[in-house]
């Protein structure tokens, strides 16, 4: 019984598994975006908001830790750097997983997995969405 065992197995072993997830992180931040399976978009996201959130703490212990995991030394630098300051603001929620469709080859459920950008989208509230759709009154000229 599997109980209060966590992740997917994925069909490898250990050691694979975990040599995949550290080659996915670093192609998504290197790529911003990747296309790979259901499963493996489901695992490598914790993997990914954890490597952001290091960022985001940005000192020397957190920089060595993403420098044990990732692959890269190069994109490591630019996570630090450059896609800090894009998500300083924001708490969690980095990554976007969006349904592809199904594999050809072997009938895989396929996702792409991307970076969301540090910009908040805002939702309209239902007034401001009446107001918005409802047409202007047409003022009346007296000739």
């Amino acid at each position: 019984m599997r109980h209060q065992k966590t992740g997917r197995k994925l069909g490898r072993n250990s050691s694979h598994r975990n040599a995949m997830f550290r080659n996915m992180v670093t192609s998504l931040f290197r790529h911003q975006q990747i296309e790979t399976t259901d499963a493996k978009a489901k695992e490598v996201r914790g993997l990914v908001e954890k490597m952001l959130t290091l960022a985001k703490r940005g000192d020397l212990h957190a920089r060595r830790q993403a420098l044990a995991y990732m692959q890269d030394k190069d994109v490591t630098h630019r996570l630090f750097d450059e896609l800090q300051e894009k998500y300083h603001d924001r708490q969690g929620g980095y990554v976007r997983i969006l349904k592809k469709g199904i594999r050809k080859g072997d009938g895989a459920p396929t996702s792409i997995i991307q970076l969301v950008h540090g910009v908040k989208e805002v939702k309209k509230t239902k007034e401001k969405a009446k107001a918005e759709n409802k047409p202007a009154k047409e003022a009346k000229t007296d000739v």
